[in-house]
């Protein structure tokens, strides 16, 4: 029954997910928080920090890294094949569409029209993982106990480096790594 749950969860994403991997985000973790219960809130933030830092699309890996969590290397396979069944599915018959009709006028609307609603998913799951680092419980109390301080610390650095300085990425989120194990270490 838990191949079946995860094949049929995976599949419900990739379906409503457009927009790419971060998009998906508030969906996986309808699915796999609230509806299933596979993960708490502090796991999924840990997935979508593996699931970022891995190669390969952030939607697969975190598809791949629930299945494994829930029902081992079968579990893996099943979240990942209902994840991307239906993308190869949308994408060939897309494809044949678009080749022959990509010249209409309503065919560039019905693309222009799903760009804010990819932009708000992709916001709301940013702010989602935004809210469960800063603020301990992942409710918004303005609180001294109630914030992380050294994660909102190393979210500003991160924010104005990236922005600000155009540094790498990667470079960044091996930094903020480093600088958190560094205080896990410390104790603070």
């Amino acid at each position: 029954m838990v191949y079946l749950n995860l094949f049929l969860a995976f599949l419900q994403i990739g379906v409503f997910s457009f927009g790419g991997g971060y998009a998906a985000m508030p969906l996986i973790q309808e699915q796999v928080i609230t509806r299933y219960g596979w993960l708490t809130l502090s796991e999924f933030t840990d997935l979508v920090t593996v699931a970022e830092m891995t190669p390969g699309p952030i939607a697969i890996n975190a598809a791949t890294f629930v299945g494994n969590q829930t029902a081992g290397i079968p579990g893996a396979l099943t979240a990942t094949l209902g994840f991307i069944l239906p993308s190869c599915i949308f994408v060939t018959i897309l494809a044949l569409l678009y080749t022959k009709y990509r010249n209409l006028a309503m065919m560039q609307t019905v693309l222009k029209s799903l760009r804010p609603a990819v932009v708000s998913m992709i916001f709301a799951a940013g702010l989602s993982i935004l809210l469960s680092v800063i603020f301990k419980d992942g409710s918004i109390r303005f609180e001294a106990d109630a914030i992380e301080v050294p994660s909102l610390l190393l979210f500003a650095a991160a924010f104005i480096l990236l922005r600000k300085k155009k540094c790498s990425p990667i470079l960044i989120m091996t930094g903020c790594g480093a600088v958190q194990l560094l205080l896990g270490c410390a104790g603070l």
